[in-house]
């Protein structure tokens, strides 16, 4: 199991340059006006949750940090400390998102087997963030399988896929908290069982669909557009993977029909945004994936010019696990923990689409953000590999690949 180490500075107040590393606490409290800390001098280690995915089975894009430091405390306050990691309030800083964004709507989140904690994981999450309650009996909360039905369920999640359903439900909580929440158990995780669950959640009347999973890409894609990811006036997005440039390009984030998402690492900063983002890139065989599709159709709306076919991604988020986000999960890691990969940031622009309003009708909400760039945090430092043309795996000015045209500030790029 590959495991990569930061040092964690004692006391971090600031966000801290060193050369092209940018270092700053890890765990920032998830509550306005907190000033957190961390104390003790542990090295900082994380790892990948799941193996990199083949044409035929689906991988989580998920990494968990080894041994957060459990709890933060805030100067100036007597609450109780908060779970390491950014929580809502720090998501909402950083992209410009309103506190209540949401409101009658529902995100549907894909993921494969059951996850039998997943409702009381929720909860918790919540409670502890002061988010209103997403449960079944106030009708926020549905767990289905990919009939729709509320049972039977699948077979339940092994390893880590616990992890990847609190992950994706607390951040779609985190960015839009007065969404209703249509979780949808595949059978499994082949692109048919994970495809069927897509449709069954637009059926249902989803207008916003995370897919926080990747495939390899094949030449089979185009046809599985039309099967499952063609769905007009929803907004389907999908991570770009963990496993950087080298690795190639990943299905369903090169669908021309889905919003793909790239990852960034977010640190907070002295700037007028209070904030700096950056390729997230461990430099170890994990990043953000980008590239140039070698089966998909370039959309009309994306206009780079070095590739003809679909570029990925289109847009981006939080996604370093050496900043990551809190996530509470009791099934299979035990509680409160500190996560990264493209399956943090998908929830994420999930959220922010739910917070934009609903897409028009019969429109292609991946189109979205083209026609809004400036409405983007423009993401123009570091790299997730080396490549030709540069803007395959470099950020730049304007688009690139790692992280499309930027990260969420504010809705506006979000709805047409």
């Amino acid at each position: 199991m590959r495991r990569h180490t930061l040092k964690r500075p004692r006391i971090i107040l600031s966000a801290v340059t060193a050369g092209a590393l940018t270092i700053t606490a890890l765990a920032l409290a998830g509550r306005a006006g907190a000033a957190p800390i961390h104390t003790g001098s542990a090295a900082l280690t994380w790892h990948q949750l799941c193996a990199a995915p083949s044409t035929t089975a689906a991988s989580c894009d998920v990494l968990q940090v080894d041994h957060p430091a459990e709890r933060v405390s805030a100067f100036g306050t007597t609450s109780s400390a908060m779970p390491s990691g950014y929580g809502p309030t720090d998501l909402q800083s950083a992209y410009k998102l309103p506190a209540d964004g949401g409101a009658g709507q529902t995100i549907a989140v894909i993921d494969a087997y059951d996850d039998p904690n997943a409702e009381s994981d929720l909860a918790t999450y919540r409670k502890q963030y002061g988010l209103p309650a997403c449960t079944t009996a106030n009708g926020c909360f549905k767990k289905v399988n990919s009939s729709g039905n509320t049972s039977p369920l699948p077979s339940r999640a092994s390893a880590n896929q616990g992890a990847e359903d609190s992950l994706d439900l607390d951040l779609v909580s985190a960015v839009a908290p007065r969404a209703k929440i249509l979780f949808v158990e595949a059978s499994g995780g082949t692109m048919a069982a994970m495809g069927t669950a897509v449709n069954r959640a637009v059926t249902m009347g989803a207008k916003y669909v995370s897919n926080s999973y990747i495939f390899r890409e094949s030449s089979s894609d185009p046809s599985y557009d039309q099967q499952y990811y063609n769905h007009p006036g929803v907004a389907v997005v999908a991570g770009s993977g963990d496993w950087n440039y080298s690795w190639g390009v990943g299905y369903p984030s090169s669908s021309p029909y889905v919003t793909s998402v790239g990852g960034t690492s977010l640190l907070r900063a002295s700037n007028a945004r209070g904030w700096n983002e950056t390729v997230w890139n461990s430099k170890a065989g994990e990043g953000t994936g980008s590239g140039c599709s070698a089966y998909e159709s370039k959309p009309s709306w994306q206009t780079d010019s070095g590739c003809s076919k679909r570029m990925t991604a289109d847009v981006s988020a939080v996604a370093d696990p050496a900043h990551g986000v809190a996530v509470y999960d009791s099934y299979q890691k035990g509680g409160w923990g500190v996560y990264g990969g493209t399956s943090a940031a998908t929830p994420v622009i999930a959220g922010v689409y739910a917070d934009s309003g609903t897409p028009a009708a019969g429109s292609n909400p991946a189109s979205y953000p083209y026609a809004h760039p400036d409405a983007l945090n423009d993401v123009t430092a570091g790299n997730n590999g080396t490549c030709s043309p540069a803007y395959f795996c470099t950020a730049q000015e304007g688009y690139d690949g790692p992280t499309g045209l930027g990260s969420p500030n504010g809705t506006a790029a979000f709805h047409n």
